[in-house]
């Protein structure tokens, strides 16, 4: 076990594997999943930070915590997937929660630093990009 641990490039691919699997499972379980269940009634209400309008704003939020989030978790076009969960995290973090104690900013901006990370390392080779189909 401790030689599994202290190989190099297997503990980063095992950390990426963890940092995929929990950035996009929760966020597209806690935040993208209830946002797209409860879209009909969210529509309407749903913040404007870019003046995009409230549908379009809800709706490019849905995509990025739901399917971005599903692609991040499987690593599957990792990089690509990560840029409109960077996008909106950055959003929430600086426009929407701009004027907010720390405290209200602090989870956009962990999932912020964690989405900008996966785009850096990319998803190691746990991931469903790596498999071969030969």
């Amino acid at each position: 076990m401790s030689r599994l641990l202290t190989s190099e490039p297997l503990a980063r691919d095992l950390g990426l594997l963890l940092l995929r699997l929990f950035a996009g499972g929760t966020m597209l379980i806690q935040h993208g999943w209830p946002k797209l269940q409860g879209f009909g009634d969210r529509m309407e209400t749903f913040a404007d930070p870019i003046g995009l309008g409230t549908t379009l704003s809800l709706a490019l939020i849905v995509f990025a915590e739901t399917l971005c989030a599903l692609l991040v978790a499987l690593g599957l076009w990792t990089r690509l997937a990560a840029v409109p969960l960077i996008i909106g995290m950055g959003v929430a973090a600086f426009i929407v929660h701009g004027d907010d104690p720390f405290g209200k900013q602090e989870m956009s901006l962990a999932y912020l630093v964690m989405y900008v990370a996966v785009l850096l390392a990319g998803a190691g080779r746990f991931a469903v990009d790596r498999i071969s189909f030969r």
